[in-house]
């Protein structure tokens, strides 16, 4: 049977990447990315030296300029970037240099990919440069040091003060992952469900005031924790499991609620 054009591709993509990979294994050590290094500083007019008070590559063009430091790695690691980060207090042209394609050595296996567009974010924003060396030994620069400004996000800023503000007291502990986040949304659940367990059924018009929830209407006919219940046209009511979770997130209430009525313990042992 004869292979598909998207099979055909496929394969042939692969091979490409083997190729790459048997090309970057050429790479035995940092050395080896040295002169590619080199020739493209040179090229710039440059007077390059190695090993320069523990940076791998220091260049100098004019008396009183800035040198240019680069750092040589078999891949993108941490450990070269913390490298990348203190050669920023000698100077603001800081490069950190990376085989094209990683695979080199045993040491690079866990390593990215300069040419990822989540490395190149993370050295823009802390303003490294990023060279490229292939495996014929040619040395190109993927992005030069700047400082990054990332454009605001005017509407996620919005978003997150708008949160912070209509959040009552501190309900989460920061670093938490296993416990669901007492968001706003939810607070003004747990008021109304409060309310309904204190009053028994109420219209949507008296939770929205007298729980201080502007969004009662949204919270109760979305029902999304399943609180709730409605028990006439405009009216609801509270379910067990809103009951239960009045116990679970008493933490989150400015006022605790009070324990469960005799009835409401009934109703959950049934």
């Amino acid at each position: 049977m004869a292979a598909s054009a998207g099979g055909r591709g496929r394969v042939a993509d692969d091979a490409k990447k083997r190729k790459a990979r048997k090309q970057a294994a050429s790479f035995r050590s940092e050395v080896d990315l040295y002169e590619p290094v080199k020739a493209l500083l040179e090229g710039q007019g440059y007077e390059v030296k190695g090993e320069v008070r523990g940076c791998d590559v220091v260049a100098v063009r004019e008396p009183g300029e800035p040198p240019v430091i680069v750092e040589l790695k078999l891949g993108f690691t941490l450990p070269l970037l913390m490298q990348g980060l203190d050669r920023l207090a000698l100077t603001e042209t800081v490069y950190l240099a990376v085989p094209a394609v990683s695979g080199g050595g045993g040491r690079s296996r866990r390593a990215l990919s300069a040419e990822s567009p989540a490395v190149q974010r993370l050295c823009r924003r802390i303003g490294l440069g990023l060279i490229v060396v292939h495996p014929r030994g040619r040395a190109e620069t993927l992005l030069d040091p700047l400082p990054y400004r990332p454009r605001p996000n005017r509407k996620r800023a919005a978003l997150l003060l708008a949160e912070h503000a209509r959040r009552r007291g501190d309900p989460n502990r920061g670093g938490s992952s296993r416990l669901p986040i007492v968001t706003a949304y939810r607070q003004e659940a747990l008021r109304c469900a409060g309310l309904l367990f204190r009053l028994g059924p109420l219209s949507v018009k008296a939770l929205r005031e007298g729980a201080s929830a502007p969004r009662a209407a949204s919270i109760l006919q979305r029902n999304v924790y399943g609180w709730f219940e409605r028990v006439a046209r405009g009216t609801y009511g509270l379910t067990p499991v809103g009951e239960a979770a009045l116990a679970t997130f008493a933490h989150a209430s400015a006022e605790p609620p009070p324990p469960p009525a005799p009835e409401a313990l009934h109703r959950r042992s049934a």
